[in-house]
């Protein structure tokens, strides 16, 4: 069998250990990240966690990776992350203001509701949010997971855990009149 892959675990508390000690006969090369713990001895480390997600074919973030602070916490140039802030805090606070700052005038928010395909344009998106908080905000996580940078245009991925419900939310970012504004989402509903 050949390995053809690099593999890059983020975390190496007892189960990053565990993964990391079944990898080697999968894989040409394992990297790895950590905070603390202690990597098994095939494991190769780097002090930077986006080092290691950039040489791998695959990431694996183990369950006790501080991934909050890690390389899922995307290295890119902080104007790019503006509108994602933005989308964040129209979220928490629910102020349609904020998503008005993070998308542009003509974006749509795509995406199965109830089993119907919806495609909201923006004024319908924000007419969702009444301008207060959720009643369960304090228990309410958002999470960027990833963005990739392409020149005038970038992905990225996030991560809403609201309730019973967790949200992947997809969305295609511009750069326009020197700066970031999303120009889609689309989104999956997990319950």
């Amino acid at each position: 069998m050949s390995n053809p892959h690099t593999i890059a675990v983020l975390g190496f508390g007892r189960m990053g250990r565990a993964i990391a000690r079944r990898l080697p006969d999968k894989a040409r090369d394992v990297v790895g990240w950590t905070r603390s713990g202690r990597p098994p001895g095939t494991v190769r480390t780097t002090a930077d966690p986006n080092e290691a997600v950039a040489e791998a074919d695959v990431v694996v973030p183990a369950p006790e990776a501080d991934i909050a602070h890690s390389a899922t916490a995307p290295t890119v140039d902080d104007a790019v992350l503006e509108p994602l802030h933005a989308y964040i805090r129209g979220h928490a606070t629910g102020d349609p203001a904020h998503f008005r700052d993070a998308f542009l005038p003509t974006a749509h928010v795509e995406g199965i509701r109830e089993g119907v395909f919806v495609s909201w344009p923006l004024d319908d998106y924000c007419a969702l949010f009444p301008g207060r908080p959720a009643p369960d905000e304090a228990t309410r996580t958002r999470r960027i997971d990833t963005v990739a940078v392409h020149g005038t245009v970038a992905t990225a991925t996030m991560t809403l855990s609201h309730g019973a419900d967790t949200f992947t939310d997809v969305f295609l970012l511009v750069r326009v009149n020197g700066g970031w504004r999303i120009a889609n989402k689309a989104y999956h509903r997990h319950s």
